[in-house]
Protein backbone atom coordinates (compact mmCIF):
# COMPACT_ATOMS: atom_id res chain seq x y z
CA UNK A 1 0.00 0.00 0.00
CA UNK A 2 1.16 3.67 -0.36
CA UNK A 3 1.33 4.68 2.96
CA UNK A 4 1.08 8.16 2.61
CA UNK A 5 -1.87 8.51 0.41
CA UNK A 6 -3.41 6.01 3.00
CA UNK A 7 -2.79 7.92 5.75
CA UNK A 8 -3.88 11.67 3.70
CA UNK A 9 -7.23 9.99 3.19
CA UNK A 10 -7.74 8.16 6.99
CA UNK A 11 -7.01 11.45 8.12
CA UNK A 12 -8.68 13.89 5.74
CA UNK A 13 -5.42 15.55 5.60
CA UNK A 14 -3.34 16.47 2.26
CA UNK A 15 -0.88 18.23 4.38
CA UNK A 16 0.22 15.04 5.86
CA UNK A 17 4.17 14.43 6.16
CA UNK A 18 5.87 10.87 7.17
CA UNK A 19 8.86 12.81 9.23
CA UNK A 20 10.72 9.31 10.41
CA UNK A 21 10.52 5.27 10.67
CA UNK A 22 10.69 4.61 14.46
CA UNK A 23 11.11 0.98 13.92
CA UNK A 24 10.08 -2.31 11.69
CA UNK A 25 7.74 -4.73 13.16
CA UNK A 26 8.51 -7.91 14.29
CA UNK A 27 9.42 -10.94 11.40
CA UNK A 28 8.90 -8.09 8.91
CA UNK A 29 4.95 -7.52 9.56
CA UNK A 30 4.85 -4.18 8.82
CA UNK A 31 6.40 -0.69 10.28
CA UNK A 32 5.53 1.91 13.03
CA UNK A 33 6.18 5.34 11.41
CA UNK A 34 5.94 9.14 12.57
CA UNK A 35 4.49 11.76 10.65
CA UNK A 36 3.27 15.02 10.96
CA UNK A 37 0.49 17.47 9.77
CA UNK A 38 2.12 20.38 8.84
CA UNK A 39 -1.38 22.51 8.97
CA UNK A 40 -2.40 21.63 12.34
CA UNK A 41 1.63 21.09 13.64
CA UNK A 42 0.46 18.08 15.44
CA UNK A 43 2.75 14.72 15.40
CA UNK A 44 1.16 10.89 14.89
CA UNK A 45 2.43 7.69 15.51
CA UNK A 46 0.89 5.28 13.12
CA UNK A 47 1.47 1.47 13.17
CA UNK A 48 1.20 0.29 9.88
CA UNK A 49 0.60 -3.83 9.79
CA UNK A 50 0.58 -5.31 6.29
CA UNK A 51 1.23 -9.25 7.19
CA UNK A 52 1.86 -10.12 3.30
CA UNK A 53 5.27 -8.54 3.61
CA UNK A 54 6.05 -10.71 6.47
CA UNK A 55 9.84 -12.07 6.44
CA UNK A 56 11.53 -15.20 8.27
CA UNK A 57 10.74 -15.02 12.46
CA UNK A 58 14.71 -14.07 14.13
CA UNK A 59 14.55 -17.29 15.95
CA UNK A 60 12.89 -19.68 13.03
CA UNK A 61 9.57 -19.73 14.42
CA UNK A 62 8.25 -19.88 10.71
CA UNK A 63 5.47 -22.01 11.00
CA UNK A 64 1.82 -21.39 10.40
CA UNK A 65 0.82 -21.42 14.08
CA UNK A 66 3.19 -18.62 14.44
CA UNK A 67 1.93 -16.56 11.47
CA UNK A 68 -1.91 -16.85 12.01
CA UNK A 69 -0.46 -16.03 15.99
CA UNK A 70 0.47 -12.57 14.76
CA UNK A 71 -2.19 -12.05 12.53
CA UNK A 72 -4.56 -12.15 15.34
CA UNK A 73 -2.48 -9.96 17.67
CA UNK A 74 -2.78 -6.88 15.17
CA UNK A 75 -6.75 -7.78 15.10
CA UNK A 76 -6.79 -8.07 19.12
CA UNK A 77 -4.28 -4.80 19.55
CA UNK A 78 -6.99 -2.97 16.94
CA UNK A 79 -10.19 -3.91 18.85
CA UNK A 80 -8.38 -3.17 22.18
CA UNK A 81 -7.11 0.38 21.31
CA UNK A 82 -11.03 1.03 19.95
CA UNK A 83 -13.20 -0.22 22.97
CA UNK A 84 -10.51 -0.32 25.48
CA UNK A 85 -8.52 1.74 25.62
CA UNK A 86 -10.72 5.09 25.96
CA UNK A 87 -11.64 3.26 29.22
CA UNK A 88 -8.20 3.79 30.91
CA UNK A 89 -7.20 7.16 32.62
CA UNK A 90 -3.63 8.42 33.56
CA UNK A 91 -3.29 6.32 36.47
CA UNK A 92 -2.78 3.92 33.87
CA UNK A 93 -2.04 5.90 30.42
CA UNK A 94 -2.65 4.35 26.97
CA UNK A 95 -1.92 6.44 23.82
CA UNK A 96 -5.19 7.87 22.34
CA UNK A 97 -6.37 6.48 19.28
CA UNK A 98 -6.73 9.26 16.42
CA UNK A 99 -8.16 6.66 13.62
CA UNK A 100 -8.02 3.32 12.20
CA UNK A 101 -8.34 1.48 9.29
CA UNK A 102 -8.62 -2.45 9.42
CA UNK A 103 -9.44 -4.68 6.58
CA UNK A 104 -8.15 -8.44 5.71
CA UNK A 105 -5.03 -7.24 4.16
CA UNK A 106 -3.76 -4.85 6.72
CA UNK A 107 -4.24 -2.62 9.77
CA UNK A 108 -3.26 1.33 10.13
CA UNK A 109 -3.22 2.61 13.78
CA UNK A 110 -2.90 6.47 13.82
CA UNK A 111 -2.18 7.28 17.53
CA UNK A 112 -1.44 10.46 19.56
CA UNK A 113 2.58 10.45 20.13
CA UNK A 114 3.17 9.88 23.53
CA UNK A 115 6.76 12.28 23.47
CA UNK A 116 4.78 15.26 22.64
CA UNK A 117 2.81 14.52 25.95
CA UNK A 118 6.22 14.38 27.81
CA UNK A 119 7.06 11.02 27.62
CA UNK A 120 10.12 10.66 26.10
CA UNK A 121 12.02 7.96 27.92
CA UNK A 122 12.75 4.57 27.22
CA UNK A 123 14.65 2.31 29.54
CA UNK A 124 15.69 -1.22 29.67
CA UNK A 125 17.00 -1.81 33.52
CA UNK A 126 15.37 -0.27 36.14
CA UNK A 127 16.16 1.28 39.52
CA UNK A 128 13.59 0.80 41.71
CA UNK A 129 11.84 4.08 41.58
CA UNK A 130 11.43 3.21 37.89
CA UNK A 131 10.32 -0.09 38.47
CA UNK A 132 7.91 1.19 41.42
CA UNK A 133 6.21 3.54 38.88
CA UNK A 134 6.06 0.63 36.11
CA UNK A 135 4.13 -1.87 38.59
CA UNK A 136 1.55 1.19 39.43
CA UNK A 137 0.76 1.56 35.96
CA UNK A 138 0.18 -2.65 35.85
CA UNK A 139 -1.88 -2.42 39.04
CA UNK A 140 -4.33 0.54 38.27
CA UNK A 141 -4.69 -1.11 34.55
CA UNK A 142 -5.72 -4.42 36.28
CA UNK A 143 -7.69 -2.64 38.84
CA UNK A 144 -9.57 -0.73 35.69
CA UNK A 145 -10.36 -4.35 34.17
CA UNK A 146 -10.76 -6.33 36.72
CA UNK A 147 -14.23 -8.39 37.75
CA UNK A 148 -15.82 -8.40 34.30
CA UNK A 149 -15.18 -10.89 31.84
CA UNK A 150 -14.19 -9.09 28.91
CA UNK A 151 -14.14 -11.54 26.41
CA UNK A 152 -18.00 -12.31 26.36
CA UNK A 153 -18.44 -8.65 24.73
CA UNK A 154 -18.24 -9.49 21.50
CA UNK A 155 -14.97 -7.75 20.75
CA UNK A 156 -12.15 -9.93 19.65
CA UNK A 157 -9.14 -9.87 22.44
CA UNK A 158 -7.49 -13.40 23.59
CA UNK A 159 -9.71 -15.58 25.46
CA UNK A 160 -6.65 -15.48 27.57
CA UNK A 161 -3.69 -13.45 27.37
CA UNK A 162 -0.11 -13.01 27.14
CA UNK A 163 1.78 -14.21 24.48
CA UNK A 164 3.73 -17.22 25.75
CA UNK A 165 0.49 -19.04 26.50
CA UNK A 166 0.47 -22.52 26.44
CA UNK A 167 -2.53 -23.17 23.29
CA UNK A 168 -0.78 -21.14 21.37
CA UNK A 169 2.51 -22.33 21.91
CA UNK A 170 2.53 -26.03 20.84
CA UNK A 171 5.69 -25.87 18.58
CA UNK A 172 7.43 -24.26 21.30
CA UNK A 173 6.40 -27.04 23.77
CA UNK A 174 7.47 -29.58 21.57
CA UNK A 175 10.73 -28.53 21.52
CA UNK A 176 11.31 -28.39 25.37
CA UNK A 177 13.88 -30.71 26.47
CA UNK A 178 12.19 -33.52 28.91
CA UNK A 179 11.95 -31.75 32.11
CA UNK A 180 9.62 -31.22 34.68
CA UNK A 181 8.26 -27.75 33.26
CA UNK A 182 7.30 -30.18 30.29
CA UNK A 183 4.80 -32.80 32.28
CA UNK A 184 3.84 -30.18 34.17
CA UNK A 185 3.00 -27.87 31.54
CA UNK A 186 -0.59 -28.30 31.18
CA UNK A 187 -0.86 -28.61 34.74
CA UNK A 188 0.74 -24.90 35.29
CA UNK A 189 -1.23 -23.66 32.89
CA UNK A 190 -4.65 -24.69 34.46
CA UNK A 191 -3.95 -23.00 37.60
CA UNK A 192 -2.89 -19.95 36.38
CA UNK A 193 -6.43 -20.22 35.00
CA UNK A 194 -8.40 -21.11 37.37
CA UNK A 195 -7.75 -17.69 39.40
CA UNK A 196 -10.72 -16.60 40.94
CA UNK A 197 -9.71 -12.80 40.37
CA UNK A 198 -8.95 -12.45 36.81
CA UNK A 199 -8.75 -8.82 34.61
CA UNK A 200 -7.53 -7.81 31.71
CA UNK A 201 -3.39 -8.29 31.07
CA UNK A 202 -1.28 -6.24 29.21
CA UNK A 203 0.44 -9.69 27.75
CA UNK A 204 3.89 -8.08 26.67
CA UNK A 205 4.37 -5.61 29.84
CA UNK A 206 8.17 -5.35 28.90
CA UNK A 207 10.12 -2.19 29.73
CA UNK A 208 10.78 -1.95 26.21
CA UNK A 209 6.98 -1.07 26.46
CA UNK A 210 6.48 1.52 28.75
CA UNK A 211 7.38 5.18 28.39
CA UNK A 212 8.41 7.00 30.84
CA UNK A 213 7.71 11.03 31.88
CA UNK A 214 9.93 12.32 34.17
CA UNK A 215 8.14 14.14 37.35
CA UNK A 216 9.86 16.09 40.54
CA UNK A 217 8.93 16.92 43.58
CA UNK A 218 10.54 20.14 44.54
CA UNK A 219 9.30 19.89 48.69
CA UNK A 220 12.01 16.92 48.57
CA UNK A 221 15.67 17.63 49.51
CA UNK A 222 16.82 14.01 47.95
CA UNK A 223 16.57 14.77 44.42
CA UNK A 224 17.10 10.65 44.11
CA UNK A 225 14.00 10.61 46.19
CA UNK A 226 12.23 13.48 44.77
CA UNK A 227 12.31 12.16 41.33
CA UNK A 228 9.00 10.12 40.43
CA UNK A 229 7.76 8.82 36.76
CA UNK A 230 4.55 8.90 34.82
CA UNK A 231 3.79 5.83 32.92
CA UNK A 232 2.18 4.96 29.41
CA UNK A 233 2.24 1.50 28.16
CA UNK A 234 2.04 0.72 24.53
CA UNK A 235 1.47 -2.86 21.95
CA UNK A 236 -1.24 -4.17 22.72
CA UNK A 237 -1.57 -7.57 20.98
CA UNK A 238 -1.27 -10.23 23.60
CA UNK A 239 -4.37 -8.46 26.07
CA UNK A 240 -6.79 -11.13 27.04
CA UNK A 241 -7.98 -12.56 30.56
CA UNK A 242 -5.92 -13.62 33.05
CA UNK A 243 -4.16 -13.23 36.69
CA UNK A 244 -2.81 -10.21 37.09
CA UNK A 245 0.81 -11.67 38.01
CA UNK A 246 1.45 -13.12 34.74
CA UNK A 247 2.22 -9.51 33.49
CA UNK A 248 4.10 -8.64 37.24
CA UNK A 249 6.35 -11.69 36.90
CA UNK A 250 6.96 -10.94 33.28
CA UNK A 251 7.21 -7.22 33.73
CA UNK A 252 10.10 -7.47 36.66
CA UNK A 253 11.98 -10.42 34.74
CA UNK A 254 12.26 -7.78 31.72
CA UNK A 255 14.24 -4.88 33.63
CA UNK A 256 15.95 -6.50 36.61
CA UNK A 257 19.48 -8.58 36.90
CA UNK A 258 19.58 -11.98 38.87
CA UNK A 259 21.10 -9.95 42.23
CA UNK A 260 18.36 -7.30 41.74
CA UNK A 261 15.15 -9.59 41.91
CA UNK A 262 16.32 -11.04 44.76
CA UNK A 263 16.85 -7.77 46.31
CA UNK A 264 13.74 -6.39 45.70
CA UNK A 265 11.98 -10.08 45.83
CA UNK A 266 9.35 -9.03 48.62
CA UNK A 267 8.67 -5.31 47.75
CA UNK A 268 7.65 -6.37 44.43
CA UNK A 269 4.48 -7.96 44.90
CA UNK A 270 4.18 -5.75 48.28
CA UNK A 271 4.15 -2.55 45.87
CA UNK A 272 1.78 -4.41 43.62
CA UNK A 273 -0.50 -5.25 46.25
CA UNK A 274 -0.07 -1.58 48.16
CA UNK A 275 -1.12 0.01 44.53
CA UNK A 276 -3.73 -2.25 43.71
CA UNK A 277 -5.69 -1.71 46.81
CA UNK A 278 -5.84 2.28 45.90
CA UNK A 279 -6.64 1.17 42.66
CA UNK A 280 -9.70 -0.64 43.58
CA UNK A 281 -10.72 2.54 46.05
CA UNK A 282 -10.71 4.66 43.32
CA UNK A 283 -12.39 2.89 40.62
CA UNK A 284 -15.05 1.72 43.31
CA UNK A 285 -14.40 -2.09 42.66
CA UNK A 286 -16.11 -4.37 45.47
CA UNK A 287 -13.24 -6.89 45.43
CA UNK A 288 -12.06 -8.93 48.22
CA UNK A 289 -9.03 -7.24 48.86
CA UNK A 290 -7.65 -10.06 51.68
CA UNK A 291 -8.39 -12.89 49.06
CA UNK A 292 -6.94 -11.07 46.18
CA UNK A 293 -3.64 -10.93 48.36
CA UNK A 294 -3.43 -14.53 49.27
CA UNK A 295 -4.27 -15.56 45.75
CA UNK A 296 -1.53 -13.21 44.39
CA UNK A 297 1.24 -14.54 46.15
CA UNK A 298 0.17 -17.61 45.76
CA UNK A 299 -0.23 -17.78 41.67
CA UNK A 300 2.98 -15.29 41.51
CA UNK A 301 5.85 -17.97 41.63
CA UNK A 302 3.38 -19.90 39.56
CA UNK A 303 3.66 -17.19 36.83
CA UNK A 304 7.24 -17.66 37.14
CA UNK A 305 7.03 -21.37 36.32
CA UNK A 306 4.80 -20.58 33.37
CA UNK A 307 7.32 -18.06 31.71
CA UNK A 308 10.12 -20.48 32.25
CA UNK A 309 8.19 -23.35 30.85
CA UNK A 310 7.80 -20.83 27.57
CA UNK A 311 11.57 -19.96 27.51
CA UNK A 312 12.89 -23.67 28.13
CA UNK A 313 10.99 -24.12 24.45
CA UNK A 314 11.42 -21.08 22.64
CA UNK A 315 14.82 -19.82 23.48
CA UNK A 316 16.72 -21.57 26.32
CA UNK A 317 19.30 -19.20 26.02
CA UNK A 318 17.88 -16.54 27.02
CA UNK A 319 19.19 -13.88 29.07
CA UNK A 320 16.13 -13.76 31.27
CA UNK A 321 16.60 -17.23 32.87
CA UNK A 322 18.34 -16.54 36.04
CA UNK A 323 19.07 -18.02 39.09
CA UNK A 324 16.03 -16.25 40.59
CA UNK A 325 13.60 -17.49 37.74
CA UNK A 326 14.55 -20.97 38.61
CA UNK A 327 14.23 -20.39 42.19
CA UNK A 328 10.38 -18.79 41.76
CA UNK A 329 9.56 -21.58 39.21
CA UNK A 330 10.84 -24.20 41.32
CA UNK A 331 8.10 -22.53 44.24
CA UNK A 332 5.74 -22.39 41.04
CA UNK A 333 5.80 -26.16 40.68
CA UNK A 334 5.96 -27.03 44.00
CA UNK A 335 2.48 -25.18 45.16
CA UNK A 336 1.05 -27.54 42.07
Amino acid sequence: MDLLAELKMLLNDSELIITEQVQSLWSGYGQIVRCRSLSTHQDYIVKAIAPANASRHPRGWNTSASHERKVKSYQVEAAFYQHYAPLTDLNCKIPNLIASKVTHADTLLVMEDLDEQGYTERKTLATWQELNAAIRWLAFFHARFMGVNHVDNGFNLWPIGTYWHLATRQDELAAMPASEFKTQAQAIDCRLQQAQFKTLVHGDAKFENLCFLPTFDATSDNPEVGLGYKVAAIDFQYVGMGAGVKDLAYLVGSCLQNQQLFDYDERVVEAYLTHLKQALTLYEKPIDFMALTTETKTLYPIAWADFYRFLLGWNPQSWKISDYMKHQAALGLAQL
